[in-house]
């Protein structure tokens, strides 16, 4: 199915009950008793990374909650498309549901020109469980102390900084603070977050923006060190790291997002059935501290509705077609 930037936008436009798969049918003798069978969790990414990490805590809690066994699946490929689209055809029992991030959800419909599944009505958000700022990351050789001095470094010589690949959630970053700031740093992609760190450990690269979590052992180990962080306030795992807003760059925030979607036309008492399970789950309990001690934000209350996420999701797919534009990067 071809997404144009149209359709993105009028599906932005709409209502809550039209965006993001929220048309739900109430088909509830279809529900009843659900779930009565393992329930299959697609992270549409390899394992070990922060999609798969966070969406097996996910898994352990709809367990918990509703005494039914998760089967977690990686289907990885494509930016997260193949396994969206993998859910986004499944039969809408509530049974196969996705690991729901930047790139299946709000990136991918503006740099992949054929995908097989339009987010906007082919998937229904249930749940945001987490987001994980984004962090800058620069190599020991690198002098800048602060934000401001990052800057005007940058504007006496490029910078360069690494990525996880040409449109994906630290790219879209790295377009937005370029022209907040008017910083000159070279984009330098790489496959995945995790291949770029050798990289900047060894200096050959001056930085990278990637996931806090993925940026905070090198920190803490001396290895490299992160400038700043795109969050609202600082971290408890790092107070000593500024934000972007105290470096000067008001308002700055950017994230990678986890959260757990369904086929659309999923029955709406299933829906809220796994909505009040994950929503339970990362009330108390210990889930809520594994992901804070994996450098993650647990997602506030109404973020944790079906309404919520569908609101997050319409507010990150705008900042993430101006990043789009401010890269030039057009569906391929």
């Amino acid at each position: 199915m071809t997404i144009t930037r149209r359709r993105l936008a009028a599906g932005l436009g709409a209502g809550l009950g039209a965006g993001f798969g929220l048309t739900l049918l109430p088909r509830r003798a279809f529900a009843a008793g659900f779930p009565d069978r393992p329930i299959h969790l697609i992270v549409p990414f390899a394992a070990g990374g922060n999609a798969d990490i966070v969406g097996r805590i996910t898994g352990q809690l709809i367990t918990d909650k509703l005494k039914q066994a998760v089967v977690v699946e990686n289907r990885a490929g494509a930016g997260g498309s193949i396994g969206a689209q993998m859910v986004a055809h499944a039969a809408p029992d509530g049974y196969t549901l996705l690991v729901a991030s930047n790139g299946p959800m709000t990136i991918n419909p503006l740099v992949q020109a054929h995908l097989g599944y339009d987010p906007l009505t082919d998937l229904a958000p249930i749940a945001l469980t987490s987001y994980v700022p984004h962090a800058l990351l620069l190599a020991n050789k690198v002098a800048a102390k602060t934000v401001a001095d990052f800057i005007a470094q940058s504007k006496k010589a490029p910078v360069t900084i690494a990525t996880s690949g040409i449109g994906s959630a630290t790219h879209m970053t790295l377009e937005r603070l370029k022209a907040a700031t008017g910083a000159n740093l070279t984009h330098v992609p790489y496959r995945g977050g995790g291949s770029l760190l050798p990289d900047v450990i060894g200096g050959s690269i001056d930085g990278a923006l990637t996931e806090f979590s993925t940026a905070l052992p090198l920190h803490k180990a001396g290895q490299a060190r992160i400038l700043a962080i795109a969050a609202a306030k600082r971290s408890q795992l790092a107070p000593e790291i500024a934000t972007f807003d105290e470096g000067g760059v008001k308002g700055f925030t950017a994230e990678s997002f986890i959260g757990i979607a369904a086929p659309a036309k999923t029955p709406a008492d299933v829906i809220a059935t796994l909505q009040q399970a994950i929503d339970q789950g990362l009330s108390g309990g210990s889930a809520p501290e594994k992901l804070i001690k994996l450098g993650s934000e647990v997602a506030t209350p109404e973020q944790r509705t079906a309404q919520g996420f569908a609101a997050f999701l319409r507010a990150d797919a705008e900042k993430m077609k101006e990043a789009a534009k401010l890269a030039g990067l057009k569906p391929q």
